[in-house]
């Protein structure tokens, strides 16, 4: 229950925060430094204030590297995805009461999209490689152990996501994140190409985090967290991670 609801409030937070920048920034005042450093601060924040207690995912991509690198119990991963994707839509669904429609209109509320010229397979391949970039930082500082920045694994975490931004805000929003895509998408009822923020994510963490494991943390992989009897009751610095 704890782990839920911290992962509800990290991508609640990411999408009040994150979509709401869009919204007052607005493509027209050339607010991409500011957009990114909205989402890379608010994952920097909440990964360093709840990774003690649920390792600050917020993100299924990021829970499904946990999974297929046998780092996390399914059970645990399906809350998890279900408490992410509850954050990311509450968060779109106060946006859209609290703000005028003349600002979360012309951007539609912040959902993800793809770019002049950016068809859905190059934008599924640059948000694979996006959320590679991720999963693989969160890997190297928050999972592994021997990592010289696990204490400040947020700080990382959450400029890898502004530096990603920087790059591909433009041509596909830049998500990494399913949840961060599915509540804006919900709300305002925008689902052009929806299955890209989805199937990129996904693919570029999973990959980033089998490749990770493979190459580096194999030999000292440790018991699933939120398995029975395994006597891991919280999250340890190898069990943190991001968005």
């Amino acid at each position: 229950m704890e782990r839920g609801v911290a992962e509800a409030v990290g991508a609640f937070a990411l999408v009040f925060i994150g979509a709401g920048s869009i919204a007052v920034a607005g493509p027209a005042d050339g607010g991409l430094v500011g957009v990114a450093l909205a989402h890379g601060l608010v994952i920097a924040v909440m990964a360093s204030a709840v990774g003690h207690i649920s390792g600050g995912h917020f993100n299924p991509a990021v829970t499904l590297g946990f999974l297929v690198t046998k780092r996390m119990a399914p059970s645990l991963a399906g809350v998890y995805w279900a408490a992410q994707m509850l954050g990311g839509l509450l968060g779109a669904i106060l946006l859209t009461l609290l703000l005028p429609n003349e600002l979360t209109d012309p951007v539609a509320l912040g959902t993800p999209a793809l770019g002049l010229g950016i068809g859905a397979g190059a934008g599924v391949v640059i948000e694979a490689i996006l959320t590679f970039f991720l999963v693989w930082v969160i890997f190297a500082t928050a999972a592994d152990p021997r990592g010289t920045f696990t204490a400040i694994a947020g700080l990382a975490i959450g400029l890898t996501i502004t530096l990603d931004i920087l790059m591909g805000g433009p041509l596909t929003g830049a998500a990494m994140n399913p949840a961060r895509a599915f509540g804006p998408q919900l709300v305002a009822g925008e689902w052009g190409d929806f299955w890209v923020w989805y199937l990129g994510p996904l693919v570029g963490g999973a990959a980033a985090a089998l490749g990770y494991e493979a190459l580096y943390l194999r030999p000292a992989r440790p018991e699933p967290v939120g398995t029975p009897g395994s006597g891991l009751d919280e999250p340890r610095p190898g069990d943190a991670a991001s968005r």
